[in-house]
């Protein structure tokens, strides 16, 4: 007899993906500031397939298993939603520009490009890695 899939797994899933995406956004910066361009291209987009994968696996998690509460109190409990609500606001904010980012960048809108990566970048980067705090605190503290 089969188990059932348990997709709680799938929150473990997520932080690893906010965390490669997180790499993958840092390593895309550094060849770029070093002027490769092309390997440049190759990991950010690298870090969308892996933003957009994170998106599919937090969607079925949510439809599919039940939601955690987190446990901690006092102070801990006010960072965490800090965090948490400034994570799930960025979130849906940075869809739209990350998908503008990405075609002026494909389209060899370098001058444009740049403006709309300069407001993209460090909320990705703000989003990736707080999801990997807030993971982190919901399941591990």
């Amino acid at each position: 007899m089969l188990a059932a899939f348990d997709f709680r797994i799938l929150a473990s899933v997520d932080a690893a993906l906010n965390a490669l995406a997180f790499v993958l956004i840092c390593a895309g910066l550094v060849a770029i500031k070093r002027g490769h361009v092309a390997l440049h291209k190759q990991l950010m987009l690298g870090a969308v397939g892996v933003s957009a994968l994170f998106l599919i696996c937090y969607l079925t998690y949510h439809y599919n298993a039940e939601p955690v509460k987190f446990a901690g109190e006092g102070t801990i409990r006010t960072v965490y939603f800090v965090l948490l609500i400034s994570h799930i606001v960025l979130a849906v904010v940075q869809v739209p520009l990350i998908l503008r980012t990405v075609y002026l960048g494909l389209k060899d809108r370098r001058e444009q490009h740049r403006k709309w990566a300069k407001v993209t970048t460090p909320i990705w980067l703000y989003v990736s890695i707080t999801g990997v705090i807030v993971y982190g605190m919901l399941y591990h503290l």
